[in-house]
């Protein structure tokens, strides 16, 4: 209905959408769109219609139309009426209406571009196209493990980085169309989801079926591109994708499963650059990454807990409760260990600690400041994890560079000490055939 801001000067009331009609008398008329109205007296309540002022007193429950008394002013940039009225209780009043609907309603608008109109369309929002930050977080683990595998001095394989960032985006929008078809019925009753597009009715379950064959099939070109080890491995993790949206019904630890399913990627990358994993790096990384989405995912799930309980939803931020802190300061701690282990293996150098050193700063300050029983501060602490995976990321990188560096300078190094020990060997061998040769001309002179 009609929104009431309250100023000094006078009383608003603003239309900002059509609000149909005022049907509390028989001849009630439309409400016109985008009409903004304001009166120096508050007592009046006053609408506009497509024929002039709708005027109702407080005391009076009964709505008339009146247009006598409107005129049109023609010097206005917008169509402006005033209207006016006789004495008041001892007091006259003059009501003045500026009508915006033509300008709202002839104006064509503007052509969105195509990329505008995907992401806002049903099937750009049923894979969130809209929310990349799920993208980036099923992503990073692969690029960690890609950049692990990379031989010391060199730059991660970027053809493996650009199939991984497109599987990333293609297997986590089949990820949420395969949740949006398994919670069609807690969806509707949950405020944050209830306009998703199976909800609302703007896709039909055969529609979904229908672009979730189409993703898997993309995915499914992706992965063939790997060896056929990186294959079978990848193609395992499809259970895991489809049982996590069944655990929140189950178990109170749907967080986990979640973190099985988005860091398999810290297996996958390296055998797709290696052609199997290395299980004593890969395992510790797989690990961290695990501990690390408990942490992200809980905090995320603060959002609904109300609406989670009421429906018997489970998951860990309706587990730890007021405990949250003190549980996701454990798992960052066994995510850094984890880190730090797969660094060890790896042989990693300081620029990789570095960045295990920012992260923790960085995770520390997200738990410490976190408000769990505010939404906004949850939706902006876990957006703030892409940040946790690209420090990572360049971490490893620079590490793994200036690895290479290292051992450059070490090999040369080693390489100058044994020039030196070499002259110097050479020297003193031709000293002592000299002193061989003077002694044996000495023995002969004599």
């Amino acid at each position: 209905m009609l929104r009431k801001l309250a100023s000094s000067s006078a009383t608003r009331w603003i239309t900002t959408q059509h609000i149909g009609s005022l049907r509390q008398d028989p001849g009630g008329v439309h409400i016109r769109r985008g009409l903004i109205l304001y009166h120096h007296h508050h007592r009046l309540q006053t609408a506009v219609s497509s024929v002039g002022a709708i005027i109702c007193w407080k005391d009076d429950s009964r709505w008339s139309a009146n247009s006598t008394g409107c005129r049109k002013l023609t010097n206005s940039r917008w169509p402006e009426y005033r209207l006016h009225h006789g004495a008041s209780k001892g007091k006259n009043w003059e009501l003045v209406l500026r009508d915006y609907s033509s300008n709202i309603s002839d104006k064509k608008p503007e052509p969105k571009s195509l990329l505008k109109r995907i992401v806002q369309s049903p099937y750009g929002r049923l894979m969130r196209v809209d929310r990349p930050i799920g993208s980036w977080l099923l992503f990073w683990p692969c690029g960690w493990s890609i950049a692990l595998s990379a031989p010391a001095g060199c730059w991660p394989d970027l053809w493996m980085l650009t199939l991984f960032g497109t599987g990333a985006f293609i297997m986590r929008g089949a990820g949420c169309t395969i949740n949006d078809m398994w919670d069609r019925d807690i969806d509707g009753k949950v405020a944050r989801t209830k306009t998703r597009p199976l909800v609302a009715g703007e896709l039909s379950a055969a529609d979904a079926w229908f672009f979730l064959g189409a993703q898997l099939g993309v995915g499914l070109l992706i992965l063939l591109e790997l060896n056929w080890y990186s294959i079978l491995l990848g193609a395992s993790s499809l259970g895991l994708v489809i049982i996590y949206p069944l655990m929140k019904r189950i178990t109170h630890w749907p967080q986990l499963v979640l973190g099985m399913t988005f860091n398999w990627g810290a297996l996958l990358g390296w055998s797709a650059t290696q052609g199997s994993v290395d299980w004593s790096a890969c395992l510790p990384l797989y690990a961290a990454g695990v501990c690390w989405t408990i942490v992200y995912d809980t905090i995320y799930a603060h959002q609904d807990k109300v609406d989670d309980a009421l429906l018997g939803i489970k998951s860990t931020a309706i587990r730890f409760g007021d405990n949250t802190k003190l549980w996701l300061s454990g798992f960052t701690t066994a995510m850094i260990g984890g880190l730090v282990t797969s660094g060890v293996v790896c042989e990693q150098t300081w620029p990789y600690y570095s960045a295990v050193g920012v992260i923790s700063a960085h995770l520390a300050h997200q738990i410490y400041s976190l408000n769990i029983d505010n939404p906004t501060d949850c939706a902006t602490k876990f957006i703030s994890n892409h940040q946790v995976g690209l420090i990572l990321f360049l971490g490893i990188v620079l590490g793994t560079l200036y690895k290479g560096y290292s051992q450059q300078r070490a090999a040369s190094s080693s390489s100058s000490s044994s020039s030196s020990s070499a002259t110097s060997s050479s020297s003193s061998g031709l000293l002592l055939a000299a002193a061989n040769h003077h002694q044996s001309a000495a023995r002969q002179a004599s």
